[in-house]
């Protein structure tokens, strides 16, 4: 994949800010009073799906209408943000959207796919299982395959972090989830376009951590499972494009436990009252966990970015978790 020029980026943006405003990015007091830093939350659960991923479905959609006016429909496949957010932008294009999910998929995640427009097909076990559906659904229906990663999301979900570095040029580090790829090599994208030195830390679960295995192995290696109930992080697959970028422009990657993710998910309602899902709160678990075990020091007045990407949690995945709770995997 070749870099992301400023200009492309603009353009991007300016579709994504066609259907939704720009997300806000704001530094919680009590965040920096609980962890010892100015901390710059990147707030993607505002966004009309309640994560990044709406970003890249919009771009993707405008290139292929105009492209191919007489595509019949679209098929992908999902743990529920790429979902939705190809459902939405399908709707709006006026394009047919299959999206495939594993069985045990989040439930409310299910239904705002399904309110958005798409068919839900429930299909395997995990993302994987349920991706090797597509090519059947793609050669029976006539549908284009879209991928969870492609050149048109990346671009798309960097206008998050086009807002953000506009905003916050001068972080130090900025702390971002990783599921297959595109919300951390956007974050890269646009921090090489625009000549700036920030540190970008790629986050990933315990359970799932194919892509930190990768980065350290210097090649790609995959898992055998991604039991996590931060289901935004349970890819078992590394992208080869996208372990490249990570590859080429992540500082490291930090693997975070299920109870360190929930235990951020507390923090994030009580110092801020906003709710994050699993993967969007992994970024300040990640934080929380090298400022504890003196991995990470910032210079003094240093701000830290992290990436809040969605707040899609189920109703009673949150209930437990704000109860003190640890969710098993679905």
């Amino acid at each position: 994949m070749t870099k992301i020029t400023r200009a492309q980026l603009e353009e991007a943006a300016a579709l994504v800010h066609g259907v939704m405003p720009a997300t806000p990015q704001y530094a919680w007091p009590l965040l920096k009073a609980r962890l010892g830093v100015e901390v710059v939350v990147k707030h993607e659960n505002h966004t009309p799906t309640g994560a990044f991923k709406v970003r890249g479905g919009i771009v993707y959609l405008d290139r292929l209408r105009r492209e191919r006016p007489d595509v019949r429909g679209i098929v992908s496949a999902t743990r529920g943000n790429h979902g939705q957010s190809l459902a939405l932008a399908g709707a709006r294009a006026g394009v047919p959207v299959t999206i495939v999910a594993p069985h045990g998929n989040a439930r409310e995640k299910n239904a705002a796919m399904r309110a958005f427009g798409a068919e839900l097909i429930e299909h395997g076990e995990d993302f994987e299982a349920a991706r090797s559906l597509l090519p059947q659904l793609a050669e029976e229906r006539g549908y284009e395959v879209v991928p969870s990663f492609h050149p048109d999301l990346v671009a798309g979900v960097a206008s998050y972090a086009l807002e953000l570095f506009t905003a916050c040029p001068d972080l130090h580090t900025v702390y971002v989830p990783i599921g297959l790829g595109s919300g951390i090599c956007g974050l890269i994208a646009a921090r090489d376009a625009l000549g700036l030195d920030t540190q970008i830390v790629g986050v990933v679960s315990e359970n799932a951590d194919a892509y930190a295995r990768s980065l350290e192995a210097g090649e790609i290696i995959a898992t055998e499972t991604s039991r996590t109930f931060a289901d935004g992080m349970a890819t078992r697959q590394p992208d080869p494009d996208a372990f490249a970028i990570i590859r080429a422009g992540a500082a490291r990657i930090v693997r975070v436990s299920d109870p360190e993710v929930a235990e951020a998910i507390r923090i994030y309602h009580e110092d801020t009252h906003n709710l994050a899902e699993g993967a969007g709160a992994a970024p300040l678990a990640a934080l929380a966990r090298e400022i504890r075990n003196g991995d990470a020091v910032f210079p003094e007045g240093a701000r830290v970015g992290v990436i809040l990407c969605g707040g899609n949690i189920d109703r009673g995945v949150a209930a437990r978790v704000l109860a003190g709770e640890t969710p098993e995997p679905a």
